[in-house]
């Protein structure tokens, strides 16, 4: 099936920031990759911010947290919110729209960790940060609220799967995930049909892919051949929560994420999965900028919604 053309209002915004060119002769330093992202994320970020009855910065079984908190009284479900990033990139700063936006929309209290990062925090320690964090606040719902869901985009929602996978061999409950754009399968010279067709012009490269897992990963590239580095080869998904998947056409991560929403179908686990023609990667930090992305954000945190509050779907 022929591609679809790039949102022609993501493209405008590409070329606004000059990003929308090939990418460069020489690979960029990671303290290079981390200002470039930080700089573009700052930029497309609602303006004025949303508001929100209160955001403060906290430590959460050691890890720093942002913790945003819903206008409505009484109660509310919980989310943790693992921001992107390629494991390398990405803060608490760089979500801060996406987190309100959730907070606002579902009448949630969100909770985003401020893992960290590699190289200089190599696997396991983002995925190690992000389970503790999420412990906490399934351990006191008086605190951060209940049900607990699962949220994050592209390592961020590699994170939130591994920590799903986790709470149910921990036999927790979990009321649902929603992943954006997951990268899914971190091994390396894995071929998807994605990682060719979009391996370059839609701002995230295949190369960038690749080099992100080597930083990730490090000495151990054999971590990417099972869990919890490469949710989608775990043994088993039966009994995982519900989730939301949803993925750009045109991001190279597009066809491992849509393989782990066919894979939890197939296991049983109820899932809705979303391929958005015109749509590249990170997209979700657009939903100010482009009516197509609006809509797939809106779809996708609806759904997000009504499994954390089956009563009103």
């Amino acid at each position: 099936m022929p591609l679809s053309p790039i949102d022609p209002q993501i493209e405008a915004l590409l070329k606004q920031f000059g990003v929308d060119g090939p990418p460069p002769a020489t690979a960029p330093t990671v303290e290079e990759m981390r200002a470039g992202n930080r700089m573009l994320s700052l930029a497309v970020a609602p303006n004025p911010p949303i508001e929100v009855a209160s955001v403060q910065d906290d430590r959460l079984a050691g890890v720093p947290v942002r913790v945003y908190r819903p206008e409505e009284a009484g109660p509310a479900p919980a989310v943790v919110f693992i921001h992107g990033g390629g494991f390398i990139v990405g803060d608490l700063d760089t979500h801060d729209g996406v987190c309100r936006r959730l907070c606002r929309d579902l009448g949630a209290i969100l909770v985003s960790p401020d893992y960290r990062l590699a190289p200089e925090h190599p696997f396991p320690a983002a995925y190690d940060d992000c389970l503790a964090v999420a412990h906490h606040v399934a351990d006191h719902p008086a605190d951060f609220g209940e049900p607990v869901a699962l949220a994050g985009d592209s390592a961020g929602a590699n994170l939130a799967a591994a920590v799903a996978l986790a709470f149910r061999d921990e036999g927790r409950p979990l009321a649902a995930q929603l992943l954006a754009y997951p990268v899914m399968d971190l091994r390396i010279g894995i071929d998807y049909p994605s990682r060719t067709e979009c391996a370059t012009g839609y701002l995230l490269t295949t190369d960038e892919v690749e080099n992100d897992i080597r930083l990730y990963l490090a000495d151990d590239l054999t971590a990417g051949t099972r869990t919890p580095a490469s949710p989608l080869l775990a043994e088993s998904l039966r009994g995982l929560a519900p989730a939301v998947v949803g993925c750009g056409e045109l991001d190279p991560l597009r066809d491992e994420g849509l393989a782990y929403a066919d894979a939890l179908a197939a296991a049983g686990v109820p899932v809705t999965k979303h391929r958005y023609p015109g749509l590249i990667h990170g997209f979700i930090n657009y939903d100010t900028h482009s009516q197509a992305v609006d809509a797939a954000v809106t779809q996708m945190y609806t759904e997000l919604g009504q499994l954390l509050r089956p009563s009103t779907a």
